[in-house]
């Protein structure tokens, strides 16, 4: 099975995945981040609960490279597939994908060619979620004030270099930087937030009933 059950999104270098998601897999990314420092080395693993079946690491990037770890890019560490030496043209869609055609939920990956990044989910979060966005400098610096923006418009500064979204909603979806004076911005990165299921729904009704028949 090729690509052509995977829907790629190019704009503003957003890649977005869909097809036959198997949802027990999923594709594990080392430092656990969307956005990573160039020469910085990342670690992508395909994790199984039964690990019944192969998988393959794959990836499409925004500079066109496409194809499997191993064959067309990274090299495979034991179960993991290592970008050893990463680039900005590394920067791009990854996923895990079986014998079978069967994939994991994608993950968007960017290099910064700076000094600078920013922390954030690399899955979609849901609704009533805390959501906390971190500034970071390849000197690992901590408590840097760092100014926030959302699409482009700038939302506030932290002292502290982190920005906490408190009880997110689909509003809260974007694209998301960050900039500390005199050293540079980051690279944008897509923050998804997904609705509740009715399941879900149903489930979190009964918790508050069950909470508050305790009270």
């Amino acid at each position: 099975m090729g690509f052509t059950s995977v829907c790629i999104k190019a704009l503003l270098g957003l890649l977005t995945c869909s097809g036959p998601v198997l949802a027990n897999a999923t594709l594990r990314v080392s430092p656990e981040r969307s956005q990573f420092f160039k020469y910085h080395p990342i670690s992508l693993t395909c994790e199984e609960q039964n690990n019944s079946t192969a998988w393959q690491v794959k990836r499409r990037t925004t500079s066109g490279s496409n194809g499997t770890c191993n064959l067309d890019w990274g090299a495979l560490t034991g179960l993991s597939c290592i970008i050893k030496v990463p680039y900005p043209w590394d920067n791009g869609l990854y996923w895990c994908e079986s014998d079978f055609g069967e994939l994991t939920p994608s993950i968007n990956i960017t290099v910064a060619d700076g000094p600078v990044i920013m922390e954030s989910p690399l899955l979609p979060v849901t609704e009533g979620d805390n959501v906390t966005l971190r500034c970071r400098t390849k000197a690992a610096l901590s408590n840097l004030s760092a100014d926030f923006y959302k699409d482009g418009f700038f939302i506030r500064t932290e002292s502290t270099g982190k920005m906490t979204i408190h009880i997110a909603s689909k509003s809260d979806e974007g694209l998301y930087k960050c900039n500390i004076s005199e050293l540079g911005e980051s690279p944008e990165s897509w923050l998804a937030v997904r609705a509740y299921s009715d399941e879900e729904r149903r489930k979190r009704k009964l918790e508050d009933v069950i909470v508050e028949s305790d009270i």
